[in-house]
């Protein structure tokens, strides 16, 4: 072959175009752990994920452009950890939403909560036990060119305060992962146990949008069913369609609704997903339920003066992913419900939602 200087300068100058373009695609993610919080980061969609894996596990910045669209209404960690409450992305196990008794039923066995261990409490006790927890463990912190995430796992199995309360041995898996601007949060159980493990876990994500108040918001609800509620807020067992409360469930005005409400039945694309959403004055967020999360309850309460307390104003809607229906295996023991997922002994359920901005 013949040396030629253009053709070995051609050659250079196309492989440190090529290393340019591999450092970059690199650069475009970025994972590390500062301090308690790890940072999930897309500079090319100006987009960072913050999560306190000590508290709860919970995501509670999403930023898009220095916005943040989760409520968070804390100072900081420390103030978060003081007086840790329901916000950001919560996981909620080993059950989700009211159950009707302090007691539940799986596999036609009543399993009654020991109240004196103060990790269950209330008439109607609500959302498990795990959303503040400390003993999520990071597995993994890590990005490649095409995404940033984070892996914790907790071992259910060994806290016997809640063995005592939900006895069946399992781990619970979760990743955060970021992805093109789309933030997917995964989970996976591993049911350890020698029985058929009752499945009715969920989040609570609070979305807040930052151009205009929730006065002007309008909201999607991909579901074609509501189920009546008692004035608990528990299933009666009851159910109507959608559009008895939502003349129109793809665009409706949140100023007018009160909501805390329980939807199934959800209106899936050719991917099994469902779609909800929030819109303000441009900024647009849109939340894909996967085909196990079978129920949305959707939570928004309107702004209310508490007379001598400063009125409250919570902008704010939830969606949440739920894998059953409020107090859904209190309800399937009694033959009201019938889509309870049951995890046979030493099987996996996996799940994901994604949370999808646009507009900002």
């Amino acid at each position: 072959m013949t040396w030629s200087p253009n053709t070995w300068l051609d050659r250079l100058s196309r492989a440190f175009v090529f290393l340019a373009l591999v450092c970059s695609a690199r650069a475009q993610y970025s994972a590390r752990a500062d301090d308690e919080v790890v940072h999930l980061e897309d500079p090319a969609h100006q987009t960072r994920v913050s999560i306190v894996p000590g508290v709860g596990n919970v995501a509670f910045e999403l930023r898009i452009k220095g916005e943040n669209i989760l409520r968070f209404p804390y100072a900081d960690i420390a103030a978060f950890r003081s007086r840790p409450g329901l916000n950001g992305i919560p996981f909620l196990g080993p059950w989700a939403n009211r159950l009707d008794e302090q007691a539940f039923y799986a596999g036609g066995k009543r399993y009654a909560f020991n109240m004196d261990l103060g990790n269950v409490r209330g008439a109607h006790p609500i959302h498990g036990f795990l959303s503040s927890t400390d003993k999520w463990t990071v597995t993994e912190v890590k990005a490649d060119s095409n995404a940033a995430w984070m892996t914790s796992r907790l071992e259910f199995y060994r806290e016997p305060s809640w063995m005592a309360q939900f006895p069946f041995a399992h781990t619970i898996q979760l990743t955060y992962r970021l992805t093109a601007g789309v933030l997917e949060v995964n989970v996976r159980l591993h049911n350890l146990s020698s029985e058929p493990m009752p499945v009715s876990i969920g989040f609570h994500p609070y979305f807040q949008l930052t151009d205009s108040p929730r006065e002007d918001w309008t909201i999607r609800i991909g579901a074609k069913k509501q189920w009546l509620l008692n004035n608990d807020k528990i299933p009666t067992g009851v159910t109507a369609p959608i559009t008895d409360m939502f003349p129109d469930p793809d665009r409706i005005a949140l100023k007018d609704y009160d909501l805390d409400h329980v939807f199934s039945d959800l209106v899936r694309d050719a991917d099994g997903r469902a779609l909800m959403r929030v819109k303000g004055k441009s900024q647009q967020i849109e939340v894909l339920f996967g085909p196990k999360y079978n129920t949305a309850v959707v939570f928004s309460p309107q702004p209310r003066s508490g007379g001598a307390n400063p009125p409250q104003s919570p902008n704010f809607v939830c969606f949440e992913p739920m894998a059953g229906i409020t107090d859904a295996m209190n309800l399937a023991h009694r033959g009201l419900y019938r889509e309870l997922q049951m995890l046979p002994p030493g099987q996996v359920w996996e799940e994901s939602f994604w949370i999808r901005p646009s507009g900002f």
